[in-house]
Order: structure tokens, then sequence, then C-alpha cells
């Protein structure tokens, strides 16, 4: 019936939508099971969604990353506290959603959306708009509730330690996937650390003024769009 690379596709793409179902199990059972709070399971669902970009090299065709991601606004919208509908099917993730900014998660899942429209040929350039929101917010979130002492920000309250969190976790995050994708893409090395600094640098900045919830789809777009200015299509 489909050809064998067709065949491959729908088989990632099964495999990326099974997956993800798994962490929001796992991010819903975890207040219990290890006794964290609901902010440490929101940014475990956060961290784990982000490791998505790292299947798209092994996909044939580019649309079906934005296929992956699609569902999952709907899903995400289903779960907040303005869908039209309250199915418990959807408690778990309704409750780590509630957690945070009412539609963190949809613009979460939007974000991915569009830079899987956009740029699943160059997922690069993906990984350097998600990772920072994945692993680089996560990591301020939870430094910055528990250790943030000088605070700033004229929007939204923000602390240096978050923020210096939040560095180091774009930074580490995203050179990891970028020794990862240079092993399927010929990526020049001195653009790309300058792209890279660069994206830390500005995603950070980001997310420190970004209202609440917003960096979801602030820090991501930013972070795609400087890489892609600094270093180019391959």
């Amino acid at each position: 019936m489909f050809s064998g690379e067709v065949s491959w596709d729908l088989l990632l793409m099964l495999l990326c939508y099974a997956y993800v179902i798994v962490v929001i199990i796992i991010s819903s059972k975890l207040p219990e099971a290890l006794h964290v709070s609901q902010k440490t399971s929101r940014k475990f669902l956060h961290a784990m969604i982000g490791n998505l970009p790292f299947v798209i090299p092994f996909f044939t065709s580019n649309i079906y990353p934005a296929l992956v991601a699609a569902p999952f606004i709907l899903v995400t919208f289903l779960a907040s506290p303005y869908s039209p509908f309250k199915n418990s099917k959807f408690e778990g993730l309704a409750n780590l959603t509630e957690e945070g900014h009412p539609l963190g998660l949809v613009l979460y899942a939007t974000s991915y959306f569009l830079l899987a429209l956009f740029f699943a040929s160059e997922p690069y350039v993906m990984a350097a708009g998600i990772l920072p929101m994945a692993y680089g917010d996560s990591a301020a979130s939870l430094i910055g509730e528990k250790y943030g002492k000088r605070k700033y920000g004229p929007v939204a309250k923000k602390s240096l330690e978050g923020s210096t969190a939040m560095f180091c976790g774009s930074l580490l995050s995203l050179a990891i996937s970028l020794i990862f994708f240079s092993k399927f893409y010929p990526l020049p090395f001195w653009n790309v650390v300058l792209a890279t600094f660069a994206v830390v640098a500005l995603t950070t900045l980001a997310e420190s003024i970004s209202p609440r919830g917003f960096d979801n789809l602030t820090v991501p777009i930013l972070g795609a769009l400087t890489f892609l200015v600094l270093v180019g299509g391959i």
C-alpha cells in the first residue's frame, strides 16, 4: 500500500506520538511518584519534548515533523482552562498546563509546529529555537525559583540566578545538538560557534522580558531566526 519511504516516515511519526504520550503520562505521575512539584513535572515535560528535533534527520520527507506537532496544538488547547470540553482523559496534562500559563503548552506546541513546517530540512535551525526553551527555560525556572535572590525585569520579574541557568542550559543543550547535527549536515564551525552564542544570549534576554508563558513563543522563534541569519541555509 505504501512505499518503503512512506512506511518508514509513518513509523517514525507514530514513534514520536508514542514518545510524547509516554512523556506526558510520566510527567503527570512525577509529583505523586517522586514527591516533586507540579512545576518540576511541567519542566520535565518541556525538556523531554525538546528532544524531538533529534529525530528529524531520519525522516525522508519534510512534512512529517510538522504533522507530528500539529495534533498537539489541539490536544494542549483541549487540556487548557479555555477548552469548551471537560474530559478526564486530559486531566494529567491539564494539571501540568494550569500550573503554568494557561496557554503555555499551546504556544510551545505552536512554536514547534511553525519551526517544523519551515525548517524541517534544517533541523539544527529548529534546535536553535526549541532547545533554549526546552532546557534553558526549564533550568531558569527551577533554579530561579529555588535560588533566585537578585530580581530584575520591567515586565516579568526574573532573577539573575535564573537567567544564568537559562544561559548555561541553553548553551550546553545547543552545543550538544550541533555536535549531533554536524554528523548529518556540513555546518561551518566558526559560524556555528558565533551563532550559538548569539542565540543563547538573545534567547536569555527574550526569556527575561517575556510576559509569563509567552516565552514559549518568543524564545523558539527568536532562537531559530537568529541562527538562520548568522549561519544561513546549508
